[in-house]
């Protein structure tokens, strides 16, 4: 599977953990969906991969997949710039292949980040 793919994948898994998060917190569920869709943006995912990466939280294979969707990324929508984009695409890529590879690892770095808001 390649990193576009792994990075399909990896944003789903993400949305399905914001979703599992938000569903545990009272609320309408238009409000619950509007927190969702915020916490999966690009720039959402792009600064959750920054957090990881300051505090050195990241090991060099998930490192590997990170650069391999970013580099794959593009220029991405005009909005957010293609930086903002290739980190979110990064991050997705990783998501993915932790997902399918190490899910016990995916389970602490999805901590690691709740840990931190």
């Amino acid at each position: 599977m390649g990193p576009l793919q792994l990075a399909w994948l990896g944003d789903a898994v993400w949305e399905l953990h914001q979703r599992m998060r938000r569903c545990r917190q009272p609320g309408r569920s238009a409000d619950l969906h509007r927190a969702v869709v915020a916490d999966v943006r690009a720039d959402a995912q792009a600064h959750a991969l920054d957090r990881l990466q300051e505090k050195g939280f990241l090991r060099e294979e998930e490192l590997e997949w990170v650069r391999k969707g970013r580099n794959k990324a593009g220029r991405g929508p005009r909005k957010g710039g293609a930086g903002v984009y290739g980190k979110a695409t990064g991050f997705e890529t990783m998501v993915g292949w932790l997902f399918l590879q190490n899910p016990s690892r995916l389970a602490q770095l999805l901590a690691e980040l709740e840990d931190a808001d």
